[in-house]
């Protein structure tokens, strides 16, 4: 369990509180992140409104699915297990490919995914772990795959949100929901 206490849902500011149940309604379950970070609310709603800022944005040459993407590879390489677990959980949902999140999270070289999807994360694989090295060069590259500025924005700024979350999560021990191992994993059945 995650080595600070979470705070009892009903203790919470009412803001807080309804978002959570309303993500719980959703979800069937709330996310372990959620009450984590709710024992400071300025810095929970800080962090929200800017997820759903990066991850919500509809005007955007991004798919949910590459955001997630995004997401679960470089949480991969910062060896964030909240962030892979769960984000791997809505990534092989929203592409509904069940051996997706896996692949990404071990070698996106070698997952089944498209060269646009793979010029991506080879950009956001740089941004994560050599932003100090990107150049003309890798926006010329994205170029060629369709991506505008402003969708390569969104690569680089999903990527270092998630590494400030990434490391949030690791530092305090926070542990995915047993709920998320499955999601994604087993078609529903109709």
């Amino acid at each position: 369990m995650s080595h600070y206490p979470h705070p009892d849902i009903k203790d919470l500011p009412e803001d807080i509180r309804a978002k959570i149940l309303e993500v719980q309604e959703k979800a069937g379950f709330v996310p372990n992140v959620f009450l984590a970070l709710a024992r400071r609310p300025a810095e929970w709603r800080a962090f929200f409104a800017y997820h759903d800022a990066l991850m919500l944005k509809e005007d955007s040459g991004l798919t949910k699915g590459d955001r997630e993407m995004i997401v679960t590879t470089t949480s991969a390489a910062n060896q964030c297990l909240y962030c892979v677990v769960a984000h791997g959980a809505i990534l092989r949902i929203y592409e509904k490919k069940p051996l997706v999140a896996d692949q990404v999270a071990v070698n996106h070289r070698k997952a089944d995914i498209t060269p646009r999807q793979r010029a991506m994360l080879d950009f956001a694989m740089k941004v994560c772990l050599r932003s100090h090295e990107v150049e003309e060069a890798d926006f010329t590259a994205l170029h060629a795959h369709g991506f505008n500025d402003e969708d390569i924005w969104d690569i680089a700024a999903i990527t270092a949100f998630f590494g400030l979350s990434n490391r949030m999560a690791s530092f305090s021990n926070m542990m995915p929901n047993p709920e998320f191992y499955l999601m994604g994993r087993v078609p529903k059945q109709k």
